[in-house]
């Protein structure tokens, strides 16, 4: 995928549902840069290398460890503790490389405390980007919904941002109620991935 997401969900009202007369201004605005952005050769490029994490949340980290590890074989590969995120986690790792996807097993420090990272049990899903500036600020630019803090360092040092489960008024394209992190791609997977491109026979990257 490159150039943008266009398959990132609107707000909570559905345009079935809305007459063009009701709308309010702003959504209708964004939607007609989103259109714009569609149709705009010289639109930022940007592209999603693939799938750089799953994050599973729930109340006992051990029974969460007990499918995972336990009956399905994944092995673990260390540990984060945070006490502002409120998260304890294992994580561990399905396939090899720099491709491989991390799978992290949360559980709350304080389930009674925010954020409760282990509802819903989907967290969020990370994809690798490439350029991750240059993407927040092409998807902002076409009304998609960015969670508080902007780009900053991620818990493995990487540059991340998170797209917002929920649209706004402003801000109404969104995760379609996924919490996804933008995940800035280092050397390594970009050529991982140019080499898996190359070997699949798939034509040159338009970027």
């Amino acid at each position: 995928a490159e150039g943008g997401l266009p398959f990132l969900c609107s707000g909570a009202t559905s345009e079935r549902h809305t007459s063009s007369r009701r709308r309010k201004p702003d959504r209708t605005r964004a939607m007609l840069r989103f259109g714009r952005f569609l149709q705009s050769d010289a639109r930022p490029r940007f592209r999603v290398l693939g799938l750089q994490q799953v994050a599973i949340g729930g109340l006992d980290k051990a029974e969460l460890k007990g499918l995972w590890e336990g009956l399905l074989g994944v092995p673990c590969m260390g540990r984060f503790r945070s006490e502002r995120e409120n998260v304890d986690e294992e994580i561990l790792r399905l396939g090899h490389g720099p491709l491989a996807v991390e799978l992290d097993l949360m559980q709350p420090i304080d389930a009674a405390k925010a954020p409760k990272v282990h509802s819903p049990p989907l967290n969020h899903i990370g994809l690798w980007v490439d350029p991750l500036r240059e993407a927040v600020a092409a998807l902002e630019a076409q009304g998609v919904r960015f969670a508080p803090g902007g780009v900053r360092a991620g818990a493995a040092g990487h540059d991340v941002a998170f797209i917002h489960p929920k649209g706004s008024d402003s801000q109404p394209r969104s995760g379609c109620g996924v919490l996804i992190e933008l995940v800035q791609a280092p050397a390594e997977v970009v050529a991982a991935y140019e080499r898996s491109r190359t070997a699949a026979g798939a034509p040159a990257d338009d970027t």
